[in-house]
């Protein structure tokens, strides 16, 4: 019986860095994030890259989780949904904010990957009319069906007076 392959991993997650030891390099991003680090805020959904409810940034761009493994993002700036609360837990980002305002999610269980997908589409400047917010969201699935509360919710967002450029946007969410 041959042993699995390990690999050492840094991830750079919210600001904080975290070493993996022996970590299977079979080991996806999501599963590192949930099960090593206890970040357990990407959910795992369809496992296949689909629903978008694993989506995070990594090095600023959106990406699942589950298709990703992690020691591809070894000293890679990963940002989870727990990572855009401002001033700790206990203060949402203005995108959080505008997801509960417009009642963005029913069940909660696509709300992580939505509002990352969201955070990402802000800082790459898609929010030039709804259609192309929804045209730029389609990666990510809401079996509740609360699309148009979340729309509404980026479009709130981008309309914050804080300049043109989407990275001025992204400081903001």
């Amino acid at each position: 019986m041959t042993a699995t392959p390990t690999v050492s991993v840094t991830l750079h997650v919210n600001g904080e860095e975290y070493a993996l030891e022996e970590l299977d390099t079979r080991t996806t991003l999501l599963d590192a994030l949930r099960d090593h680090l206890k970040l357990t805020g990407s959910k795992k959904g369809c496992g296949l890259g689909m629903c978008g409810a694993c989506t995070v940034l990594a090095d600023g761009r959106r990406i699942n989780a589950c298709l990703a493994l992690a020691a591809l993002y070894d000293n890679k700036e990963i940002t989870t949904i727990e990572g855009l609360a401002q001033g700790g837990e206990s203060a949402l980002s203005p995108l959080q904010q505008a997801f509960v305002d417009h009642d963005g999610f029913q069940c909660g269980y696509c709300t992580s990957g939505q509002i990352m997908s969201a955070a990402g589409l802000l800082r790459e400047g898609h929010t030039g009319s709804a259609d192309e917010i929804r045209e730029f969201m389609s990666g990510n699935l809401c079996r509740c069906g609360a699309y148009s509360n979340i729309v509404a919710a980026i479009a709130q967002v981008a309309k914050t007076p804080t300049g043109s450029a989407p990275d001025e946007k992204w400081s903001e969410v």
